[in-house]
């Protein structure tokens, strides 16, 4: 039935995407600058048509030019757009859209919303624009980043989704009405993925403003799904929320899950977080023992680890990525290729996978962006050409199979190709971004940490622009470093309001370039970048012989190759 469909998602999207006739690997030596303007040109035919018949509805249907509500009624598509133009080098649209939304977006609103899509599309997106307002010209006001009107309407969307929280287990509701709460009679059955993928926004939530209630409920969510795992270390799909039973026990890294291992382990980067990482490796021991089956996953039975449905989902699109973040490189390149190799070669399914009549692969953007995620970490880390070859072959493939006069319409029908009348935002804000990326070496974005803004608030200098960005599950970039800039709870933020119109004065920003750490002793005199700054900034001032950076990546067992993403700060206090 339905979850049969859910399952066979991610491979009947290679097959949606298989590539024509006589692609192969003549592309070693492919013009990368070429395919980066394709990208580019990709985007502005999806933006501004959206923003031509669509505005201000939610997202375009791209095969009747015009606009709908989706997710809610927040002009979507702009918020998930909005960090790409900056990445994508165009600061003043980035700073017409940050003024449009300050105007027009009300979350105050009688509509039922997903938590999970309004958390991981608006409050992600929002909070990456705020933070790397900054950077695209905005004149930011003063306490930022600790302060300005994305970050508070971030708070405000966040705190609509708060009442979803308020259950007996901690875990959320899957849906609330954004002016009245939970719906009575609202379903309690969540999937997994709907309870554990907060962390990243929320964490950042609670570090920029100063309250801790986000953080809290997201650490309560993960730690309560953490406690209902079954003796042999596995999660189902769905649970009940109010009395915590498993309703779909079918345990897997696949749909309704995925993105809850991915936010342990880019919470646990986030947050410098011991605890989190160790979830996921104890996760990833139960999922290698039980489910893999050489190098393909299965879908198991959560509590006796029998084979609960025999679909390979030849390892998720998102698995490599993960796997790259926590340093193990050869596994994450060695899935990555499998990957590849079968949306390469598929000129059909193999009969076990049954496709069923109708399917419909909506979310075919969806599941090809994480891949091209992956790719992005993978080719930071090794410089495969193979990986660039996987972007070509992505440009090519959508322009070929889903390119309108309107936009890109996603597939209704795999077996003729036939397209829905819908452009998700996630296509702006994540398929086009790493595609970009991918052929971007140079983007401010992989910035390895030798280059650095110092930034005065009202609660002392701090570092930021370093890079190491953490990428929340809808591709919005969250800067590491930001979360060491406001220290100060709420209740203390009166003892330095009146230094506002003080630090306001003064210049703001100072820049340093440093030449990279050598690689020998990385780590061994690293400080957290607040207590530290205004040290640094000294240090650099009296002697600029330093031998090493002053943002030295802290060695530690749990990320040992975190250099895939450059630098992250070590929270010591």
């Amino acid at each position: 039935g339905a979850a049969m469909l859910r399952f066979l998602g991610p491979l009947l999207c290679l097959w949606a995407l298989r590539l024509p006739a006589g692609t192969g690997s003549a592309g070693r030596g492919l013009d990368v600058a070429s395919y980066r303007e394709r990208v580019r040109a990709m985007f502005y035919h999806a933006y501004e048509h959206y923003l031509e018949s669509a505005f201000p509805y939610d997202e375009l249907r791209p095969l009747t030019c015009d606009g709908q509500d989706t997710w809610g009624s927040f002009s979507l598509t702009l918020i998930d757009a909005l960090d790409t133009l900056l990445i994508l080098g165009n600061v003043s649209e980035f700073q017409r859209v940050v003024n449009v939304l300050q105007e027009g977006v009300d979350f105050d609103i009688d509509v039922n919303a997903s938590v999970f899509e309004t958390n991981i599309r608006v409050v992600g997106g929002l909070l990456s624009a705020h933070l790397l307002s900054r950077k695209a010209g905005v004149e930011v006001e003063a306490g930022w980043p600790c302060s300005g009107p994305l970050l508070r309407m971030a708070e405000e969307a966040a705190r609509k989704l708060l009442p979803a929280f308020q259950t007996p287990t901690g875990m959320p509701y899957g849906t609330v009405n954004l002016l009245h709460g939970v719906n009575p009679g609202e379903t309690p059955v969540t999937c997994t993925a709907g309870i554990g993928t907060f962390i990243v926004e929320f964490a950042t939530l609670s570090h920029l403003t100063g309250d801790p209630v986000f953080e809290d409920v997201a650490r309560k969510a993960l730690k309560a799904l953490w406690k209902n795992r079954s003796d042999i270390g596995l999660v189902g799909n769905h649970i009940d929320v109010v009395t915590a039973k498993w309703v779909a026990q079918d345990a897997g890294i696949g749909a309704g899950v995925d993105s809850y291992f991915e936010y342990l382990v880019k919470g646990a980067i986030l947050l410098q977080d011991k605890e989190l990482m160790s979830m996921f490796l104890e996760y990833n021991k139960a999922i290698k023992n039980y489910t893999k089956f050489d190098d393909w996953y299965l879908w198991v039975q959560m509590y006796k680890g029998t084979v609960s449905m025999p679909v390979f989902q030849s390892l998720e699109a998102y698995w490599p990525g993960l796997q790259s973040l926590i340093g193990d490189v050869d596994n994450a390149m060695r899935t990555f290729l499998n990957y590849y190799t079968v949306w390469k070669q598929f000129g059909g399914l193999p009969e076990f996978y049954n496709i069923p009549q109708g399917y419909t692969c909506w979310q075919m953007f969806g599941c090809f962006a994480e891949l091209i995620e992956s790719a992005m970490y993978l080719y930071r880390a090794t410089r495969d050409p193979t990986l660039l070859e996987l972007g070509r072959d992505a440009v090519e493939s959508i322009e070929k199979i889903s390119k309108v006069d309107c936009g890109f319409a996603t597939i209704k029908d795999l077996r003729d190709h036939r397209l829905d009348n819908r452009m998700e935002s996630f296509f702006l804000a994540e398929t086009v971004k790493y595609l970009y990326l991918l052929f971007d070496p140079d983007n401010f974005i992989h910035n390895d940490g030798s280059d650095f803004d110092v930034v005065v608030t009202p609660y002392g200098e701090c570092v930021l622009n370093a890079g190491g960005y953490i990428f929340n599950t809808e591709a919005h970039p969250i800067d590491p470093a930001a979360l060491h800039c406001c220290r100060k709870r709420k209740e203390e933020q009166w003892e330095v309001k009146d230094l506002i119109r003080e630090f306001y004065s003064r210049k703001k920003t100072k820049k340093f370039t440093l030449k990279r750490a050598p690689d020998h002793g990385e780590g061994e005199n690293a400080k957290d970048p607040e207590d530290a700054s205004s040290e640094k900034a000294g240090e650099k001032r009296n002697s600029k012989k330093s031998s090493h950076s002053l943002l030295s990546c802290p060695s530690q067992s749990f990320n040992s190759k975190l250099a895939v993403l450059g630098q992250v700060f070590l929270d010591n206090t």
